[in-house]
């Protein structure tokens, strides 16, 4: 727009957003849903670093995807211990959410990216360091969809209602 910088622009909103930070996040759970995080979501354009990823299925360590190592999940205690990680993309099954969500916070992690389809509150932490987790519900997204598409649907049927009334007068 005319008046603005936008390259100064954008550094301020990366800034206000927390892109410049250089987070760094692992993922558990590299089923279908942490495959398709890893393969199709840039992490880096959005300001975090993928650096490593957790499962339990001996078929999977070992693997890369998109360059990011998959280790197996009973090792993830002591990469924690011994490597920096601000947030933890979970996409495990949800039997598994709450005990991995305490091993993740007792080991460090502040931030949780949940897909698990279960409401997880933030765990542990203290009033100096809260822990966040940002609870991701399809079905949420879905069911907007579907407000979305019965209100188009009425407002037409609105629409075409009142165009008959016309034309019959």
């Amino acid at each position: 727009g005319y008046g603005y910088k936008v390259s100064a622009l954008r550094q301020e909103i990366a800034a206000i957003l927390g892109m410049d930070r250089g987070f760094t996040g692992i993922l558990i759970g590299v089923g279908n849903i942490g495959q398709a995080l890893m393969c199709n979501f840039s992490f880096k354009t959005w300001g975090f670093d993928l650096k490593a990823a957790f499962d339990i299925k001996p078929e999977l360590i070992g693997k890369q995807y998109e360059g990011v190592t998959i280790f197996d999940m009973a090792t993830l205690p002591d990469y924690l211990d011994a490597n920096h990680a601000d947030i933890a993309v979970l996409c495990v099954p949800k039997s598994h959410a709450v005990e991995i969500t305490e091993l993740l916070t007792k080991h460090g992690i502040n931030a949780i990216w949940n897909f698990t389809n279960v409401e997880l509150t933030a765990p542990g932490g203290n009033s100096a360091s809260p822990i966040i987790v940002e609870n991701i519900h399809f079905s949420d997204s879905l069911l907007s969809l579907g407000y979305y598409l019965a209100d188009d649907l009425d407002e037409k049927a609105a629409r075409s209602a009142k165009a008959n009334r016309q034309n019959q007068l």
